[in-house]
């Protein structure tokens, strides 16, 4: 029996969620205790990531606050990999309405956002590049409208499933494996809602009841070097936190254990409404 405890300590470590407080021994040295910790308390085990964002492109970078419908069609950038704005989540609408865009915006720019913008490209005789140019942006704006504030933020992709009973009382993560959704309740109401994805089937994410045991704002991991933005622990290592893999390829993906979610926006919202010690439901 020890050596299949140990074996499955050692899987679980290697894949970037701790497995429990014994599990502490990642060479990555003694974590700091976040400013958002509860206070009087330290987290049972050492967070790690569980999964690395894919790295933004040399030309990554945030367009200029000048309106795009007046830049120079020169074949500069507006959005290239990597990008992560507003602007971007009104690309993501915009291809949305066109039906070259099959989810809820995110605001990042990744290989999904790129996929979508070539197939726009290729439909108006464009140069298939992935990357919106002036040229591109000009021709999406002219056949499309502005999208409304819940075309930009829709509920969630997913539809929501029946919430577990044990949702229906007090504050609670309400997550479904099955519908792969995260409802933040309160008294049984859904106050807002979000599309997750889990840890594959060699390193699970843990079903059951929990608790938020400590939250961490910009929380990096501690064996990637990764950042874990809006983390939210509650089973000994794994947590909610935003994903820019998540964001960027959807569920071609997996975590390593923890729930990811792709809204950054949405995530920093419910981050700041949730408080050490609120309940966590991860159920099917």
């Amino acid at each position: 029996m020890r050596r299949v405890v140990l074996a499955a300590a050692a899987v679980a470590l290697a894949a970037g969620c701790t497995p429990d407080a014994a599990g502490t021994g990642t060479g990555a040295g003694t974590a700091p205790a976040p400013s958002s910790a509860a206070p009087g308390t330290a987290p049972a085990a050492t967070p790690t990531t569980d999964d690395k964002p894919p790295s933004p492109s040399a030309s990554a970078t945030a367009p200029s606050a000048a309106s795009p419908s007046a830049a120079p069609s020169t074949g500069k950038p507006l959005m290239d990999d990597g990008d992560e704005n507003e602007q971007v989540r009104e690309l993501q609408a915009r291809l949305r309405q066109l039906d070259f865009f099959d989810r809820a915006p995110t605001g990042f720019y990744g290989t999904m956002t790129a996929a979508s913008v070539r197939k726009f490209q290729a439909r108006r005789g464009l140069p298939e590049t992935g990357v919106v140019d002036a040229a591109t942006w000009q021709q999406l704006l002219s056949v499309t409208r502005k999208p409304t504030a819940d075309e930009l933020e829709p509920a969630t992709t997913n539809e929501l499933d029946a919430p577990d009973p044990r949702c229906m009382t007090g504050r609670v993560l309400c997550i479904s494996k099955e519908s792969r959704t995260l409802a933040w309740m309160i008294d049984g109401k859904v106050v807002s809602s979000m599309d997750v994805r889990f840890g594959s089937e060699n390193t699970p994410t843990r079903e059951g009841l929990f608790k938020v045991e400590w939250k961490a704002r910009d929380w990096t991991s501690t064996i990637y070097h990764t950042p874990m933005p809006y983390a939210m622990f509650f089973s000994r290592g794994q947590a909610v936190h935003y994903s820019a893999d998540f964001a960027a390829r959807g569920y071609a993906g997996a975590s390593h254990g923890c729930v990811n979610v792709r809204d950054r926006t949405k995530l920093s919202a419910l981050f700041d409404q949730v408080k050490a010690g609120d309940k966590v439901v991860v159920h099917w």
